[in-house]
């Protein structure tokens, strides 16, 4: 039950806000002292796309910089007298151009795999930056690629045109932004084995800048901006972010509850906001609020917010721009939803949990509602995210009164179960193979597959590589511990003997499996069936013994 305190008790914000600068000055924010960079290069190769009237002025405007050359291609309209007057300049036609790349390094060409426009300008391979005034823009990205300039009015992404001629004035030179992630492609459950399970970090980048190549996720760290949604959505932690890494976000927020009310600061709002609103912001918080000022708001997700709960704070806050790039806020309002979903099936008020606005100082400083839980959760943070979820989730179960029955979850959420149809379930063990969390293991000592649905992660490769097809994912979160953690049997046999040496190779379910798909192939027609209860090595000797009896077998091998 929710447990409601008497706000009188924090009338005394002074005494808040001592606490809270007491426990700023003892506890230290997560730094990384020499982050991982990546370096950019250019000279100033700049490219100015789309009609002719509107690149003409743009081009003027820069026409005294130190630019090393400007070339202007024309959508439409490229008239000559409306853009050969422009001194140093290089003009191009082109109707179509197509544009990949980022700062030092942009390949912008006349169709997909056409000829390239800086070949064919300035005899180079690339641009170094490109000024895009047309309609519809070369790049729709959310968060468009470093030195790719897009001029309009959408939130969050377009530029005025003033910013965007002084921003090329300055991209000339090396320089450095930090490789924000780390991959563990072994935790990873995009692929395996051929087939396709997860995709969200595919489907949540702002920047377009994770593709999978070779069945295998790949992070352009040159595209990349750092936004965090990728590591928020991973179900797994395989995409860890790395300013600051997880658990030393996780255990910073424990400390600093902790020291708060060691320190006689009363309950504990937490706030989680991006540096950018934390920036805009010209007043301060009451005493009772705690900032997580982050490099980017999706760089926390669920497990840090129900963390901050777990470790002590009445309430948390997430704040939410309203010019954030629209997958990021589509990002932060699911894991939102996923969230609050997981309070309520657990047994807490999701008032424990709330998103305001940037700018919204009654919402930000409002008195919490709710006290803390009777009790907190101690040690470090586990390194697999998974693990760490699943005790945040234990503590509030038994801080709580969790739902019996599985709760419905948003779709998308990583919770659920599998429905698997035992009966025609030959124990071939390829889901085994695939799952990239062992929710699906056998024990090795006799045929057998079992299921931990804590550690599913509704990634679907099992689903795939099932060649009878009879799994199924059935999404939906189960909130008792002890259930969500037994791991069950879902079928065991007695292993399948070879007929000839009597050794046990397969399962009988799987020998009667094969006997009916190869019953009409030639190579097992008659009494050579028989060769399928045998071991593979019982199978090459029999074999081999029918083409010493019958020489003319020889013949046709």
């Amino acid at each position: 039950m929710p447990q409601f305190i008497d706000t009188r008790a924090l009338n005394d914000d002074a005494r808040n806000a001592a606490a809270r600068e007491a426990a700023l000055r003892q506890v230290s924010w997560p730094r990384n002292l020499a982050p991982a960079t990546v370096s950019y290069t250019s000279h100033g190769h700049v490219a100015i796309v789309g009609p002719a009237e509107a690149i003409g002025p743009a081009a003027r405007a820069l026409a005294d910089s130190e630019l090393a050359s400007l070339t202007l291609v024309a959508t439409r309209n490229a008239a000559q007298n409306t853009i050969d007057d422009i001194p140093g300049a290089h003009a191009i036609a082109c109707a179509t151009p197509q544009l990949e790349g980022h700062l030092g390094a942009f390949h912008l060409t006349a169709r997909d795999g056409g000829e390239s426009l800086a070949r064919a300008s300035i005899g180079r391979d690339h641009f170094d930056a490109v000024l895009d005034l047309g309609t519809p823009p070369l790049l729709g990205h959310d968060l468009p690629p470093p030195g790719y300039y897009r001029v309009g009015t959408r939130v969050g992404t377009d530029m005025p045109l003033a910013d965007a001629l002084a921003a090329l004035r300055e991209c000339v030179g090396d320089f450095e932004k930090p490789r924000y992630f780390q991959i563990d492609s072994d935790l990873c459950a995009h692929a395996g084995r051929g087939q396709t399970g997860c995709t969200r970090c595919l489907e949540v980048c702002p920047a377009d800048a994770i593709s999978s190549l070779k069945q295998e996720i790949v992070i352009d760290p040159f595209r990349c901006h750092g936004a965090g949604s990728c590591t928020s959505v991973c179900p797994t932690g395989a995409i860890r972010y790395a300013l600051p890494a997880p658990e030393s976000l996780d255990a910073y927020i424990a400390r600093l509850l902790a020291t708060y009310h060691a320190e006689g600061g009363e309950t504990a709002v937490v706030r989680f906001l991006d540096q950018e609103a934390h920036g805009a912001e010209t007043d301060t918080a009451a005493g009772h609020v705690l900032d997580i000022p982050l490099e980017e708001i999706g760089a926390a997700g669920l497990d840090h917010w129900l963390g901050a709960i777990a470790r002590g704070a009445g309430e948390v806050r997430v704040v939410l721009r309203d010019d954030l790039p629209p997958s990021l806020a589509r990002l932060v309002r699911d894991q939102y939803a996923q969230a609050r979903t997981l309070l309520e099936a657990l047994g807490h008020d999701t008032r424990r949990l709330t998103l305001i606005a940037a700018g919204d100082t009654a919402a930000r400083d409002a008195l919490p509602i709710l006290t803390p839980l009777a009790g907190r959760l101690e040690g470090e943070r586990p390194t697999a995210k998974r693990e760490a979820l699943n005790a945040i989730l234990d503590f509030l179960a038994d801080h709580g009164t969790p739902a019996v029955a599985r709760v419905p979850m948003p779709e998308g959420a990583p919770f659920g179960t599998l429905a698997i149809d035992a009966d025609h379930c030959t124990l071939c063990m390829a889901c085994v193979a695939v799952c990239p969390t062992r929710a699906l293991s056998t024990t090795g000592d006799t045929p057998s597959l079992h299921f931990q649905e804590s550690a599913c992660v509704q990634c679907g490769l099992c689903e795939s590589a099932c060649p009878e097809q009879v799994i199924q994912l059935e999404p939906g979160f189960l909130a008792t511990p002890e259930a969500r953690h037994r791991v069950e049997t879902v079928k065991e046999e007695a292993p399948f003997e070879c007929i000839s040496c009597g050794k046990a190779f397969a399962t009988a379910s799987t020998i009667a499996s094969i006997k009916e798909k190869l019953a009409a192939h030639p190579y097992f027609a008659g009494d050579a069936i028989k060769r399928l209860e045998m071991c593979e090595d019982c199978r090459v000797k029999d074999i081999w013994h029918d083409l010493a009896r019958d020489p003319n077998a020889q013949l046709k091998v």
